[in-house]
Formats: C-alpha cells, sequence, structure tokens
C-alpha cells in the first residue's frame, strides 16, 4: 500500500504533502528532523490520509494537492474526503 499525506506544523500550521510505503516511518522522520524539507519546522501532526494500490495513483494524487495553492481550497478538499 501506498499512501499520500498532508500533515500540519504545530508551531506554524503549515502544511506539508507527501507519499509513502510507510506512513509512521515517514511520520517519524518528519518530527525527528530527518526529513530536509521539514527539518526544524515541526512537530508535526497528520491531519490526512488517502491510501492507494500503486505508488503512481499515490504521486498523483500528491502532486494534484501541491498544485492546489489556496490554503482554504486545501482544507476544503481534505474536509471533503475525510466525511
Amino acid at each position: 500500500m501506498y499512501y499520500t499525506y498532508v500533515l500540519q506544523s504545530l508551531s506554524s500550521e503549515k502544511y506539508y504533502i507527501g507519499h509513502t510505503e510507510n506512513l509512521e516511518r515517514r511520520l517519524y522522520e518528519h518530527n525527528s528532523n530527518q526529513s530536509k524539507s521539514t527539518k526544524y519546522k515541526g512537530p508535526w501532526k497528520l491531519v490526512f490520509k488517502k491510501e492507494f494500490l500503486s505508488r503512481s495513483d499515490a504521486v498523483k494524487f500528491e502532486l494534484k494537492l501541491k498544485n492546489t495553492k489556496n490554503k482554504n481550497y486545501l482544507i476544503k478538499i481534505i474536509s471533503e474526503m475525510t466525511t
């Protein structure tokens, strides 16, 4: 299984969007400053995840979310998919 996920920084409230095959390990990496793009910007909490059978589908959805430059629209997409 592959996941597209959205993290939110508890310190700045900014979002990070990514994909992974191991969600627990990836969240640990973000929170222990092992990820270059989120280093020293956390702590991070998982606010959204979606499961996919293939990596390519997870990447496509990740890119769709990343192309959403409007923060309010991103929040709307996340809340619609979690309800």
